[in-house]
C-alpha cells in the first residue's frame, strides 16, 4: 500500500545532484523534492554530462520516475516582479531551469508565484505571473509548471484559491500547469486544517474555485505559527499548530494518490520517525 502513495522529504544536492537519489532511497522514500542547484544564488553554473547520465541511471537503479520527483525552483525568482527589466531576469533564470529538468528527464518544477513588492496591485502581478509562465511554456517542451500556494507572507501573491485560479486562466496551455499545496502555507493564510470536515470542506472549494484535476503535489508541513499568521514558518507533522489530525487524513483519501508529497520539516533526524509514521496511517 505504501507504494501508492508518492512521499519523501526535500533531499539537499550536496555533492552533486545526481546523488540525491540514493539519499531519498536511503530514508525508505517513494518522492523527493531536490532543488536544481544553489537557490539563493543567481549563479547558474553548467550542469557536466555524466551528471546528467547519472541522475538518470539511478533514477532506473533506485526506481524513482518522473512522478515521483518534484524539483524546486530557486527562490530569488519572481515571476510576478513590478520592474520589466527584473521580470525579464527572472524569466530567463527560470527558463533556464526549465531546461535543466528536461535534460534530466524530469516532469515537473515547483515554483514560488511571486510578489507584487507594493509596486503594482494583486492583479497586475496575477497577470504578469500568467505570462512569465506562457513565456517559458513557449520555449520549452514537456515540462509541467506547479504553482505553489504561499502564506501570504510580505507582499506575496497566491495565498488564495483565486489567485491561483487567476493565475491558471491566463495560462495558455492548461496541460501544462498544475498546483502544490503547501499544508503550512494554507493553514498560514487561513485555511484551517485542525479538523476534519474543515479539511473536507478546503478541498471541496479547491475543486470548485480551481478544480482538482490541477493538483499535482502537495508539501507537507506543519505550522511554527498560529493560525491565519502570515507567517511562512515550517514544524515536523504533529510538532506544530496543525496537529496530527489533518495529516492523518491524507493518507486515508484517493485524492493524493500517486502524486508527490514533499516533507520540507526542518528537523532532518525526525524525517525517518515521520515516514513510519505516515506508513502507518496508509488505507490504500
Amino acid at each position: 500500500m505504501y507504494n501508492n502513495y508518492y512521499i519523501g522529504p526535500h533531499i539537499s544536492i550536496f555533492g552533486g545532484v545526481e546523488n540525491s537519489i540514493k539519499k531519498a532511497y536511503n530514508l525508505n522514500s517513494t518522492a523527493f523534492g531536490l532543488f536544481l542547484k544553489n537557490p539563493l544564488q543567481w549563479k547558474f553554473p553548467e550542469i557536466k554530462n555524466f551528471q546528467i547520465e547519472k541522475f538518470k541511471y539511478n533514477c532506473k537503479k533506485y526506481n524513482f520516475s518522473n512522478n515521483q520527483i518534484l524539483p524546486h525552483s530557486s527562490f530569488l525568482i519572481n515571476l510576478g516582479h513590478p520592474d520589466k527589466k527584473k521580470l525579464e531576469k527572472c524569466r530567463i533564470y527560470f527558463l533556464k531551469e526549465v531546461k535543466r529538468c528536461y535534460l534530466l528527464g524530469l516532469k515537473f518544477l515547483n515554483v514560488h508565484p511571486g510578489s507584487h513588492l507594493n509596486q503594482i496591485s494583486e492583479n497586475v502581478c496575477l497577470k504578469n505571473i500568467s505570462e512569465s509562465i506562457n513565456f517559458v511554456l513557449n520555449n520549452t517542451d514537456e515540462i509541467i509548471i506547479i504553482i505553489e500556494n504561499t502564506a501570504g507572507q510580505g507582499t506575496n501573491v497566491g495565498y488564495n484559491f483565486k489567485h491561483i485560479a487567476k493565475i491558471i486562466s491566463n495560462v495558455n496551455n492548461k496541460k501544462r500547469i498544475g498546483v502544490c499545496l503547501d499544508t503550512c502555507h494554507l493553514f498560514a493564510s487561513g485555511y484551517d486544517l485542525r479538523n476534519i470536515k474543515n479539511c473536507k470542506l478546503i478541498f471541496k472549494n479547491f475543486d470548485k474555485v480551481v478544480n482538482l484535476k490541477y493538483l499535482k503535489s502537495l508539501h507537507l508541513n506543519d505550522s511554527k505559527k498560529n493560525f491565519f499568521s502570515r507567517k511562512d514558518r515550517h514544524e515536523n507533522l504533529g510538532y506544530g499548530k496543525i496537529g496530527k489530525k489533518f495529516f492523518s487524513w491524507i493518507f486515508k483519501n484517493k485524492i493524493f494518490l500517486k502524486k508527490p508529497i514533499i516533507l520540507e520539516t526542518p528537523k532532518k533526524k525526525l524525517w525517518k520517525k515521520e515516514l513510519k509514521w505516515i506508513k502507518s496511517k496508509i488505507k490504500f
